[in-house]
């Protein structure tokens, strides 16, 4: 059985266009027309993978997105988006969307990042229990068993993506990435397709979440030029 994609998508030229394109990859699609009717669809057919416009009837993409994550439901979520504004993504992600894409984006891209939240929601199910299920890096520790972060023993109310960004920079402390490598190993875009964007908005989320001072970060550190590091 293939995986199934829920397109949930108001202007139904692109939900045609966007089934075509997934069904001739082998995805099988699910489509509703407005948020409501989408939310629904998600939570009884639990498909693999939610394209969500964030401009919906009834119900906008940041409530059915929030509204999925209270249900516990860990379902990918990208984000389409007409809207070029910053603080729209910033937003979609801190609700716990995966990701985004802004219209108008090509079918490359968006078929790639289908393929590889997909594969790495699959991975993240499927991997064994670490060897060492803690990391201890100072103020800052990482239970591996329960994907869990702490900071002077406080938890910190991380999404999953920026969880898996402090796993990735902190297993690793000291060494720099860049934002391709970063795209590559922590968003598992394999060949990496597009701009990279993402990693800077998820860097600032998450250092508002671990740093004392954003501004002036301890742990998430830029190396002007080359990318990120875990400064432990």
């Amino acid at each position: 059985m293939g995986k199934r994609v829920l397109i949930v998508e108001d202007e139904k030229n692109i939900v045609d266009i966007l089934s075509f394109n997934l069904n001739k990859e082998g995805y099988e699609t699910l489509e509703a027309y407005d948020g409501q009717a989408g939310l629904q669809l998600a939570l009884e057919q639990n498909p693999d993978l939610i394209l969500l416009d964030l401009m919906l009837p009834k119900m906008d993409g940041f409530e059915v997105c929030r509204s999925l994550r209270k249900e516990n439901r860990s379902t990918p979520v990208i984000m389409l988006t007409a809207r070029e504004e910053e603080a729209d993504k910033v937003l979609g992600l801190e609700l716990g969307a995966d990701d985004y894409i802004t219209k108008p984006f090509s079918m490359r891209e968006l078929l790639a990042r289908v393929k590889a939240n997909i594969r790495r929601n699959e991975m993240a199910a499927a991997a064994p229990q670490a060897a060492e299920h803690r990391l201890d890096l100072g103020r800052i520790q990482l239970d591996l068993d329960q994907m869990a972060a702490y900071k002077d023993g406080q938890p910190l109310e991380l999404t999953q993506r920026e969880y898996e960004l402090i796993k990735f920079l902190a297993s690793q402390p000291g060494k720099v990435f860049s934002r391709e490598a970063l795209m590559e190993h922590v968003w598992n875009y394999e060949g990496y397709v597009g701009d990279v964007r993402a990693v800077d908005v998820a860097v600032r989320r998450l250092r508002e979440k671990v740093e004392d001072d954003p501004a002036s970060p301890q742990f998430i550190v830029t190396r002007r030029g080359l990318g990120y590091y875990f400064s432990a």
